[in-house]
């Protein structure tokens, strides 16, 4: 809870460093988790350098497009109702979200040293699979957390989430 704390503090003193570091920090614990977990490398075959790369990756470009993405929807839609998450939700994902892949793939594959001939064949053959699977997975947390759930959890202790969720979906 005193962490949760700390954080909020440092996100409203230094909201973009901390945004910028969030996201790199979450790429990087992210392809920890898929090495480990997924791939099962074990700590000896673990790529030290993928992680970095995914790092920099967040802190580099994630970070930064999506927080200034926020910004910018949060001016171009400003209120806090169930209507304008709604509408937040469908410019996100209908506007910004195939554009930010459209980019972001790429970037990837330029990264992992693919050529301009290679990476295009990959964007041709992944964006639409990952674009998809961006409608199934970021759409139903989305619609969720800002349609249903963060009007009970506004003003109530990370404590009591769990019990404002359960009564919600009752």
């Amino acid at each position: 809870m005193a962490l949760w704390r700390a954080y909020q503090r440092a996100l409203a003193a230094h909201p973009w460093k901390v945004q910028v570091l969030t996201a790199g920090s979450l790429m990087g614990l992210g392809d920890i988790i898929s090495q480990q977990l997924v791939e099962r490398r074990g700590l000896q075959e673990h790529q030290r350098g993928r992680t970095l790369t995914m790092m920099s990756l967040g802190c580099g470009f994630v970070g930064p497009v999506v927080g200034g993405w926020y910004k910018v929807l949060d001016r171009f839609i400003p209120g806090t109702t169930k209507v304008d998450a709604l509408k937040k939700m469908m410019l996100d994902q209908g506007a910004f979200a195939p554009c930010f892949l459209g980019c972001f793939l790429p970037l990837v594959g330029a990264l992992n040293g693919l050529s301009a001939k290679d990476n295009w064949a990959k964007l041709q053959r992944d964006y639409p699979d990952a674009l998809i699977t961006n409608y199934y997975v970021g759409r139903c947390p989305m619609c969720c957390c800002y349609l249903e759930l963060l009007p009970v959890l506004e003003g109530t202790s990370a404590l009591s989430w769990p019990h404002s969720i359960v009564s919600t979906l009752q």
